[in-house]
C-alpha cells in the first residue's frame, strides 16, 4: 500500500462523523485511502467513483461503502453534494451503555405504559425475540441495541409522571415525538396511529395545548432547524432540505417562504449582510 495515498482523519470521541462533501463540476478527488469506514450517499448530481481500480456510476440516491485501506477516487461530471458517514470501529463509543445502566440501577421501578410508549416498545421486543431465535452474528450485535432503545423509552415515559391529565400527556408526548422525529415522513394519519387516537381528536387536544395542530408544529420545528443550519453552516440548500425531513426542494421552499416570508437563499444572504454590517460597525 502506497503511504503517499493515505489521508489521516480525526474523529470525535464517538468514533462517528457525518458530514457534507461538495464537488463542483469537473472536480476530481485523486486516489487515496483511509484506515476507517465510509458510507457515501449522493444527494444530488452525477459522477464516477473508483474503488480499488474499478469504476462505478455515482449519482443521486446511490450509496457506496468504502472499507479501510480501499483506494478510491471521485470525479464529478456535474455539481455533486454527498453525505459522508465516516466511522472507526476501534473508536466507537460503547461506554454510553454503562452510563445508561447507571441510570436504571438506582432503584426498581414500575411502569404503566401509555399507548405511545407501548407502540414503540412492542416492535423492539418482537425484534429481540426474532434475533434471539435466529442466533446469528447480526442478532448478537442488535440485541444490545434494541435493549438500550427499550430502556430509553421507559426512562422518557418516566418524565411524564408529574402530569395528571391524560390529554396533556398525549399532547406533550406528541410534541416530543415530533421534536425527535421531525426528519422522518410524518403525516397526520401516521401520527394518530402511533398514539392510537383519531386525527380529529389528536388535532383538537394538541391545538388546545399548543395553539397549533401537530403538522403545523412539525413544519415550524423543521424550518427552525433549517434556519439554524442556514446561519451556522455553508451546507447546500439541498442538504438542509434533506436533513430536516423534506422530500422535495419545492415543498421546502414553499414552506420556508410561508413561515419566514423569504426564500432560504435570501434568508442566508440577508443574515450574512447583517453580520457583515455589524462587524464593520464594531
Amino acid at each position: 500500500m502506497d503511504k503517499n495515498l493515505y489521508r489521516r482523519f480525526d474523529f470525535p470521541e464517538t468514533g462517528i462523523n457525518l458530514y457534507e462533501s461538495k464537488h463542483l463540476r469537473g472536480k476530481f478527488v485523486a486516489e487515496h485511502y483511509h484506515d476507517h469506514f465510509q458510507i457515501l450517499y449522493a444527494l444530488e448530481g452525477e459522477g464516477e467513483i473508483t474503488l480499488d481500480g474499478k469504476a462505478y456510476n455515482f449519482s443521486k440516491d446511490k450509496v457506496v461503502l468504502i472499507t479501510p485501506n480501499c483506494v478510491h477516487s471521485i470525479k464529478a461530471t456535474t455539481k455533486m453534494t454527498v453525505l459522508v458517514l465516516a466511522f472507526s470501529v476501534p473508536l466507537l463509543n460503547i461506554t454510553l451503555q454503562n452510563e445508561l445502566l447507571t441510570l436504571i440501577q438506582k432503584s426498581a421501578r414500575h411502569f404503566e405504559l401509555d399507548l405511545y410508549t407501548a407502540s414503540e416498545i412492542r416492535p423492539l421486543i418482537r425484534k429481540m425475540l426474532y434475533e434471539q431465535k435466529n442466533g446469528d452474528l447480526f442478532g448478537k450485535l442488535s440485541m444490545p441495541v434494541y435493549l438500550i432503545e427499550i430502556i430509553i423509552h421507559l426512562l422518557r415515559q418516566q418524565n411524564f409522571s408529574f402530569v395528571q391529565d391524560a390529554n396533556d400527556i398525549r399532547s406533550i408526548q406528541m410534541k416530543e415525538y415530533i421534536e425527535r422525529h421531525y426528519f422522518n415522513n410524518i403525516t397526520a394519519e401516521s401520527l394518530s396511529a402511533v398514539f392510537g387516537i383519531s386525527t380529529r381528536y389528536m388535532n383538537d387536544i394538541f391545538k388546545r395545548k399548543f395553539n397549533d395542530t401537530p403538522l403545523q408544529y412539525l413544519q415550524k420545528v423543521r424550518i427552525n432547524h433549517a434556519k439554524e443550519l442556514l446561519l451556522q453552516s455553508d451546507q447546500d440548500i439541498v442538504s438542509i432540505c434533506f436533513e430536516v425531513g423534506y422530500e422535495t426542494l419545492s415543498t421546502f421552499y414553499r414552506t420556508f417562504r410561508n413561515l419566514v416570508g423569504i426564500s432560504p437563499n435570501k434568508f442566508r444572504l440577508s443574515s450574512q449582510s447583517a453580520s457583515d454590517v455589524s462587524d464593520t460597525v464594531s
